[in-house]
């Protein structure tokens, strides 16, 4: 049967931009700079409206009052005048006070403070109050340090006097100035107290002329110091009159219009905002407000980002425009001001006050273009209360205290005009709107033949919006923009319907009425929009845009419901559409778009059409399948073709929507679904109960397939000819599938259990027993591969007659195997790894010691000789894990052999549909690499060892990784995995760094690789031994994101894991055993041995190490033997242990791991590693190097372990003993005491042949190994050449039988590529072949370079046409 879920998810998912799931909100709003709180917001609409009522015209009634008293005059304008004296010789030192002088005021400050001030004048209450609040200024830090420094005394006097004003002015009315002689007093005092301290520490005689100064400031201070009383008939007035006064404002909120409306809007009680109003009073003056125009006035000509720029605009003459417009505006709102409160004027000092300019009213003023939508309730006068009749010129005015510097420095803050004024602006209106939209105390508009009735913005929001817009200087342009933004988010959120945000279009659209044009000559909406600002300009076009988006989801939905009965009108969508949004010229809408929406509409429209056929099919087609019949199928085809026929008269006069016809779509779905399930319909009659709709249990499946093979076997001896008309296997294969997910969901639990339950011994029934090789492994790994075992047994019992499924089956089964393989060794991997990383009792002491003593400790035994060398003490269970891994490896092979893989891979290739074109380009690769470890490094430190970490760069020097660092070590591993992601080719180096404690880090080495996607087309993973450009090798791990769904290809990658988990684990056995080898086979120990103990001798000879020896006593070969004795029995102590419990396999595998440990170590006193320059090692003597070759050639007999009585070797075999580095070694003995000419002569020979071989090789398809990274300088790494071979891959690495195949043909080509590096390591220690060494190296280099720069042409030419495509290769 067809469903409706699928082809449903398809295309929303194909729509996702346009169709919402549900009618619950439309997605998508514009981007915001700031969040803006409501109370911000309510403070600063609170704040413009209670400024508004300060700024009203006053009212004036008729009073008897006395005469105004005549103010107080000063002997200087201000404070700056009186400290001319001190300012103008500010850099003069003789009028800077002395040093120490602070701490002396600080002492006689709190001495008023305290009461203990001898002096009378200082004991006053009011006194003690100012002089207070200036001692908390004077001991904040900040300034007392400034002032240690400067030590000016205008800077002191000024903080005083600014402290003492603001103390005085507490309290008072704004027109009482009797305060202001009160600050001068106190100021003397305090310019007293300085004159003071300066006197009583004889600093005066030292400064007299700073004295003199003190003494003038104080007597221009105390110039006016009197009685300030007024008397009744003070400047002849005898009494008061009758009088024409301002009636002085309440300041409550009853009487603030404008702040009643932003109560309301922000849902506040009048109460709440009269507290508001008496708290923020102080500070929300008509001064402030004026501060607010000349600060902005001020940014303004500085062109500061506080003000709009030249970049705001599209184009200078816009600019400049508006420039204009502004100032004009600023002047009027400036006066408006002034006018409200005169005695802002009398307090600046300016030369003269604004003047009026009678100028005519110019177009291209700001506010000149308000649109009727904010002007239309209110007549001019009410729209503002800054605008006057008269244009006015306020250039001349100060308020004093405006710093340039500051204000282009922009550190200038408003009162009035928030951060973002665009951002509260928009708050401001959207509140305001969905306030008025929601008062139903607010009458609708009236409804006319164009416009529905509707409510939007009163006349009161639209004068508080008109204020706001005005005080923050938002253009009339931006003020509709920004309430379109608003409205469209509120749309959005489907806070309002779609007949609001048509009129609100309506609304600020709205040509101004004949009346106003007076006021507004044009709409701005249909201004010249290349004088909008560029932030109008974009957020316009988003506003559309998002309009348009969330109009054409609405549309879409509607159109869902199309082929109901009763559908909903699409017309005030597409009205909208029409009207509002492809009308305007800043909307823009690509052909793409709307092919794209048309598309989605189609298939939204099939999905609607196939939903509405299931219906018709539930209704005319019964549920229970035994009901079926033929008439069914008739009647479900009326019912179709009467739908069909509704839709056509339904969109006859207007067929198509945005490009779709709905009948169409409608027909070509519903007509090859009912031609469809006809076809099923009349085959499950058939069928009889195969469609019950219930999961049938697994069993009763296989059981049913067994029946219906043995029916259909009958069924073939009958009816030879005629094929079975059921399908069985494709019928009951999801019972199979099913069986597998069961697997696969179990694998986990099953190996987890398997572990949990595991003790890990050997399975004997005695302790005491000696166990046999199939006692050795535990019982978990049997567990886990009898669960293998038995669920694919359960699938080949089956006898499944189709091959292609059955492979398919086998393939699904290898992935289960190998994920449980995976998954137990991971676990026992990490067990094993916890108790072989477990920490001795002298470690575990050393752990808790502290730095010092830990260098304590180190000197000691440095001075003692001593090296700490402890025996590490296996557990049996640790080699029981090392049994079961190397037995799963076995059981593995066995069954890759019973399951037949290779059959099973041939059917599935042989059904694989043909490749007819190349497969598509990818663009991005991820590579992960695995950095394991390191062999037989360079030693950097003083104790002839390194502590190596390696760091992974691009070929451009960019670091990409960067393992830990592990100390004291000279074959490291780290395990450490790093992800690269990349497009192309790229080449890697990793270089691995010494750590120091102290100074730089030493370089150890470095090499290179070329990670290319073209050679990970299999996405297999491979392993690359890379050789360093000093000495020693470093392995890491590659592989390339993505896998093969091959059977062959699971099987291999569980070997590969079976194989590297047996690698690891026998490391790090081997690792355990490795530093006491170290320490045994170390030049210390051989030095004791020739020179029996360390003499004067011994040390004069270290430093005189060039100098012809003096012979000595050879040892004789029990010495030499005994000095072996502790290393044999070490040796025999663990492999006693190892041989109760490892199997043969896993001890030999263990064993020829520490014979490569041995070789390192023999190579290691013998030659210096390989290098362009020569070494300090002494090149050991003809007794010394016999008894290295004497202790190896008693490590060769340890290690193969002949059995003296019968012959038999029963340790590791000859052919791994003798390996290449072996025969290395051994060649050192024909090289070692030859004269350095000779060695030159026999390198050059050597190089010629070498040379002449890689030419040879250059013709092969592959290059050689050696060239991956070559021993000096790393050319050929740097071109990213492989070291890896074919036998690393997971393919070739599928059975034991590959595996084994691979590593012997590697071992030939090892022992067949002979070179001179140990001549040259002898050479190194021979201070005459320096030059040959560096011109080896550049030779080697260049050569390595030539063939590296070959081979990777050659690869390019292989990969496809002479270049590199980037393309993976196909399968």
């Amino acid at each position: 049967m067809s469903t409706s879920s699928t082809q449903s998810k398809r295309i929303n998912g194909r729509f996702n931009s346009l169709q919402s799931n549900g009618h619950s909100s439309r997605d998508g709003s514009g981007p915001r700079k700031r969040i803006v709180t409501h109370n911000d917001a309510y403070l600063y609409a609170l704040r413009v409206a209670y400024l508004t009522y300060l700024l009203q015209p006053r009212a004036r009634r008729i009073q008897h009052a006395p005469p105004p008293q005549p103010p107080v005059q000063r002997s200087s304008t201000s404070i700056n005048d009186l400290m001319k004296d001190f300012s103008l010789i500010r850099d003069n030192k003789s009028t800077r006070f002395p040093h120490g002088f602070m701490s002396e005021l600080e002492k006689r400050l709190t001495g008023v403070l305290m009461g203990r001030e001898r002096k009378p004048e200082y004991n006053d209450a009011t006194i003690k109050r100012t002089f207070a609040a200036f001692f908390n200024a004077f001991t904040e830090q900040s300034f007392k340090k400034r002032m240690e420094k400067d030590r000016r005394v205008e800077d002191l006097v000024l903080i005083f006097f600014s402290n003492a004003t603001k103390e005085l002015q507490k309290g008072k009315t704004p027109g009482d100035d009797s305060w202001k002689l009160m600050a001068d007093r106190h100021l003397a005092l305090f310019v007293r107290l300085i004159s003071l301290v300066l006197k009583d520490h004889d600093w005066a005689r030292d400064r007299p002329e700073l004295a003199g100064r003190l003494a003038t400031l104080e007597s221009k201070l105390l110039a006016h110091d009197q009685d300030l009383s007024s008397t009744p008939t003070r400047n002849g007035a005898a009494s008061g009159a009758a009088a024409e006064i301002v009636v002085p404002l309440s300041y409550e909120v009853k009487d603030m219009p404008l702040v009643q409306v932003v109560a309301r809007i922000f849902g506040l009680t009048n109460t709440q905002v009269q507290s508001d109003i008496n708290k923020y009073k102080p500070v929300w003056t008509e001064k402030a407000a004026l501060q607010d125009l000349k600060s902005y006035q001020t940014h303004l000509n500085l062109d500061s980002k506080k003000t709009l720029r030249s970049d705001d605009f599209d184009l200078d003459e816009a600019y400049e425009i508006w420039r204009k417009g502004e100032a004009q505006d600023l002047s009027q709102m400036m006066l408006a001001v002034i006018q409200s409160n005169p005695v802002l004027a009398k307090s600046t000092p300016g030369s003269t006050l604004p003047q009026f300019h009678r100028q005519t009213s110019s177009p291209d003023s700001a506010d000149s273009t308000y649109p009727e939508a904010l002007m239309r309730m209110s007549d001019h006068s009410e729209r503002s209360s800054y605008v006057i009749e008269q244009p006015v010129d306020m250039s001349t005015l100060s308020l004093g205290g405006q710093n340039p510097e500051t204000i282009n420095g922009e550190d200038t803050a408003f009162t009035f005009i928030p951060p973002e004024p665009r951002t509260y602006y928009r708050f401001i209106a959207a509140e305001s709107f969905m306030h008025d939209l929601n008062d139903n105390s607010l009458q609708p508009s009236e409804a006319t033949a164009d416009t529905p009735a509707v409510k939007l913005l009163s006349k009161q929001s639209m004068e508080l919006l008109n204020e706001l817009g005005l005080r923050w200087r938002i253009p009339p342009v931006s003020r509709i923009i920004l309430l379109l933004d608003a409205v469209r988010e509120k749309f959005i959120d489907q806070e309002i319907t779609l007949e609001t945000l048509d009129a609100v279009f309506n609304f600020v659209k709205d040509q101004p009425s004949e009346s106003k044009k007076s006021h507004s000559l044009v709409n701005p909406l249909s201004s010249d929009r290349t004088k909008w600002l560029l932030a109008d300009t974009a957020l316009y076009q988003q506003i559309l845009s998002s309009l348009h988006e969330a109009l054409m989801r609405d549309l879409y939905n509607t159109m869902q419901q199309c082929y109901e009965s009763k559908p909903p009108s699409i017309g005030p969508i597409m009205y909208v559409l029409e009207h509002h949004i492809y009308e305007d010229p800043s909307f823009f809408r690509s052909p793409e778009e709307l092919d794209a929406f048309a598309g989605a509409l189609y298939e939204g429209l099939q999905q609607q059409a196939h939903a509405t056929y299931k219906s018709y099919l539930e209704q005319h087609v019964p549920q229970d399948h035994g009901d079926w019949e033929f008439f069914h199928v008739i009647e479900l085809g009326k019912a179709v073709t009467a739908l069909a026929k509704k839709i056509e008269k339904r969109y006859k006069k207007n067929p198509e929507v945005m490009g779709v016809n709905p009948h169409s779509a409608l027909v070509e779905t519903i007509l090859p679904l009912y031609a469809e399930d006809a076809r099923d319909i009349v085959t499950r009659i058939l069928e009889l109960a195969q469609a019950k709709g219930e999961e049938v249990p697994i069993e009763d499946g296989f059981q049913l397939y067994a029946e219906l093979t043995d029916i259909r076997h009958v069924y073939g001896e009958v009816l030879s000819n005629v094929p079975f008309p059921f399908p069985i296997e494709a019928t009951l294969a999801d019972f199979v599938w099913r069986w597998i997910r069961m697997t696969e969901s179990a694998i986990t639990d099953w190996v987890d259990q398997a572990i949990k339950q595991d003790q890990f011994h050997v399975r004997t029934d005695n302790p005491q027993q000696v166990p046999t090789e199939e006692q050795r492994h535990s019982v978990s790994v049997m567990d886990i591969f009898s669960s293998f075992n038995q669920a694919i047994d359960r699938v080949v019992q089956l006898n499944w007659d189709d091959d292609l499924q059955y492979a398919k089956f086998m393939t699904a089964l290898a992935k289960i195997v190998g994920a449980g393989i995976a998954r137990y060794c991971d676990v026992v991997e990490q067990r094993f790894s916890k108790e072989m990383d477990r920490l001795s009792p002298e470690q575990e002491l050393a752990a808790t010691q502290t730095k010092q003593e830990k260098w304590i400790q180190l000197a000691k035994d440095t001075w003692s000789n001593k090296e700490k060398i402890e025996p590490f003490q296996f557990f049996p269970e640790s080699f029981v894990k090392l049994n079961n891994i190397d037995f799963a490896a076995q059981q593995l092979d066995k069954l890759e052999h019973e399951v037949n893989v290779d059959a099973c891979a041939a059917v599935i290739q042989s059904h694989a549909p043909p490749v007819t074109q190349r497969q598509r380009k990818i663009t991005n690769y991820v590579f992960t690499i695995k950095i394991v470890e390191a062999e037989d490094l360079k030693a950097c430190d003083m104790n002839g060892s390194s502590d190596p970490y390696v760091v992974l760069g691009d070929e451009y020097q960019k670091r990409l990784a960067k393992t830990r660092i592990v100390y004291r070590n000279l074959n490291p591993r780290w395990d450490e995995s790093v992800d690269i992601t990349t497009q192309g080719p790229l080449n890697i180096i990793a270089t691995v760094w010494d750590w120091d404690a102290m100074g730089d880090h030493d370089c150890v080495g470095r090499a290179s690789l070329k990670l290319d996607p073209s050679h990970f087309g299999d996405f297999m993973p491979r392993e690359y031994w890379l050789d360093l450009d000093s000495q020693g090798r470093i392995l890491l791990r590659v592989s390339m994101e993505g896998e093969r769904d091959d059977i062959q290809f699971y099987f291999g990658k569980a070997f590969r894991t079976l194989k590297r988990t047996e690698r690891d684990m026998t490391r790090s056995i081997t690792d355990k055993l490795s530093a006491y080898i170290h320490h045994c086979l170390s030049r210390r120990t051989l030095r004791n041995l020739t020179s029996k103990g360390i003499t004067m001798s011994t040390v004069s000879n270290y430093f005189n190490r060039n100098r012809p020896q003096q012979p000595t006593q050879a040892p004789s070969e029990a010495e030499i033997a005994n000095a072996l004795k502790r290393l044999f029995a070490y040796f025999d102590d663990n492999f006693a242990i190892m041989n109760q419990t490892l199997t043969s396999t896993a001890m030999i595998m263990v064993m020829t791991r520490l014979w490569k440990e041995v070789l390192v170590t023999i190579e290691a006193l013998l030659v210096p590693p390989l290098s362009d320059k020569p070494s300090q090692q002494r090149q050991l003597s003809q007794q010394e190097l016999d008894v290295v070759f004497k202790w190896l050639q008693y490590l060769f007999d340890f290690f193969h372990a002949v059995d003296e009585e019968t012959g038999e070797a029963n340790g590791v075999p000859l052919d791994v003993l003798r390996s290449p580095k072996y025969f290395d070694i051994t060649t050192l003995n024909f090289f070692y005491f030859e004269p350095t000419d000779a060695l030159i002569r026999t390198s050059e020979r050597m190089a010629s042949a070498t040379a002449a071989r890689q030419q040879s090789q250059r013709n092969r398809l592959s290059a050689p190994a050696s060239l991956a990274s070559p021993a000096f300088g790393g050319a050929g790494g740097l071109m990213g050449l492989p070291s890896t071979r074919r036998s690393k891959s997971i393919m070739l690495s599928r059975n034991l039988g590959t595996m084994k195949k691979a590593k012997e043909e590697k071992w030939k080509e090892a022992q067949a590529d002979p070179n001179d590096d140990m001549i040259l390591r002898i050479l190194r220690m021979r201070p005459e072949a320096e030059r040959y060494l560096k011109d080896r190296s550049r030779q080697k280099e260049r050569l390595a370079a030539a063939a590296a720069a070959e081979m990777i042409v050659r690869q390019s030419l292989m990969a496809g046409g002479g270049r590199m495509t980037g393309n993976l290769p196909r399968r």
